[in-house]
């Protein structure tokens, strides 16, 4: 089990790396190589030999691997983002980068997202050195560049130009999995992430006639695009279960003693109450639009009118979204993938996530571990390029009332120290018998 020294050594890596300002703005405007070199250094002083990359100065990724002791086995890919989202500290109690300790909680922009499972993987490899500990399968470490952009100059850059490094790699683990979900009544969920929603950021681009704003127009580009934009805003997508969510409902509906029914999955939702909102927004397919953009004076009908729309989409559902934008777009605007992304998913009865749920409910066993789907993405989609399947896997034992949630990319983002000890023994356990 990790020493007292790592549970010591998370909260400090934790909060040191809030410290180092990774804000991505996209476009490029970022620098993550202070973290980069930061977490370079504590597997260096552990005993590996971290090598660090960059496709773009300033935009630093690290990588090293830890051999195990079955040359045979696959290796296993364990992998964290070092940068953040921006945040405005007018807005917030603490600073957002001072990486604060205060009341027994990890105060800054990236304590959840993921500056903590960075910090819990560095605090588990470093406790390893001092005990002499080798896993049974290659551990690859990846601390990861841009995964709040494009990815372009992280987990892609290392996916296309460097996949030696992640030779023999079969499977990976990352954000936004076994956390506490408070259900409200009593119950504590611990949902593992098997599976994510590909990503389909688009740009529509409606042409029509410039003119006068005092004269008719037929062909009024805004106008087409406002009605591109209602129908698509409006649209009510299919219900498509995947096998990632048909096991997320039938597992659920065991644990609140539910008859299932997948037939009705949305009564199925209503009768889980407050746990449905780990599936909801998974079920379907979404298309939500985000950014508009049109013209320059009130009386000029401009020539051309432009909205992006967020759009996300389950696996196996990719040609059906194609050809629906198609129709809701209609003659009129024209459609583009600005960013897309495969969807993922991933079993929920090999024996990694076995481990993992065995991991959980070791030192949570009042808990209730199911598999979800995340409704967002990470980059186990440009890992999964190598043959690599991902799961979401980074634990925190989360108070009543702590919204885990919520704190994505929020304000007043922070994580309990005992959240981070949680995490770390539960991190242990599972790479140990990985």
């Amino acid at each position: 089990m990790a020493d007292e020294r790592a549970l010591d050594e998370v909260v400090t890596f934790t909060s040191d790396l809030i410290r180092i300002d990774t804000t991505n703005r996209g476009g490029g405007d970022c620098r993550e190589r202070p973290a980069a070199e930061y977490a370079a250094a504590r597997l260096a002083e552990a005993g590996l030999e971290p090598v660090l990359l960059e496709r773009v100065p300033g935009r630093t990724n690290v990588v090293a691997r830890l051999e195990g002791t079955d040359p045979s086995a696959d290796a296993l890919l364990v992998h964290g983002h070092l940068d953040v989202v921006p945040a405005e500290a007018a807005d917030w109690s603490v600073h957002p980068f001072s990486g604060e300790v205060r009341d027994g909680v990890v105060w800054g922009r990236g304590a959840v997202d993921m500056k903590n499972m960075d910090a819990m993987i560095l605090a588990v490899v470093r406790a390893w050195a001092r005990e002499g500990v080798r896993p049974r399968r290659d551990v690859v470490i990846a601390f990861t560049a841009d995964e709040e952009a494009s990815a372009e100059d992280g987990s892609g850059f290392l996916a296309d130009r460097h996949a030696h490094l992640f030779e023999g790699c079969t499977e990976g683990v990352s954000e936004s999995g076994a956390f506490t979900f408070h259900d409200g009544d009593g119950r504590q969920i611990y949902p593992i992430a098997a599976g994510e929603r590909g990503t389909a950021w688009m740009r529509l681009t409606a042409r029509g006639r410039a003119g006068h704003g005092s004269k008719v127009n037929r062909e009024n580009a805004v106008t087409r695009l406002a009605a591109a934009v209602t129908r698509i805003g409006e649209h009510q997508w299919p219900l498509r279960l995947t096998p990632t969510v048909r096991a997320a409902l039938t597992e659920l509906a065991a644990v609140y003693g539910i008859q299932t029914d997948l037939s009705d999955p949305d009564t199925l939702l209503d009768k889980l109450g407050t746990a449905g909102k780990l599936v909801e927004a998974t079920v379907r397919n979404s298309t939500n639009p985000t950014m508009l953009g049109a013209g320059y004076k009130v009386n000029v009908i401009p020539g051309e009118a432009v909205a992006h729309v967020d759009g996300r989409y389950l696996p196996g559902t990719e040609d059906e979204f194609r050809a629906t934008m198609d129709r809701l777009t209609g003659p009129d605007v024209d459609w583009e993938f600005e960013h897309h992304e495969v969807a993922l998913q991933a079993p929920v009865d090999s024996p990694t996530y076995l481990r993992m749920r065995a991991a959980v409910e070791e030192f949570a066993p009042e808990g209730h571990v199911v598999p979800y789907c995340m409704s967002g993405g990470t980059d186990a989609k440009q890992f999964s390029r190598l043959g690599i399947t991902g799961y979401g896997f980074a634990p925190l034992r989360l108070p009543e009332g702590f919204d885990y949630q919520a704190l994505f990319h929020g304000v007043d983002e922070r994580v309990p120290v005992e959240a981070l000890h949680f995490g770390v023994r539960v991190l242990d356990r599972f790479l140990r018998t990985a």
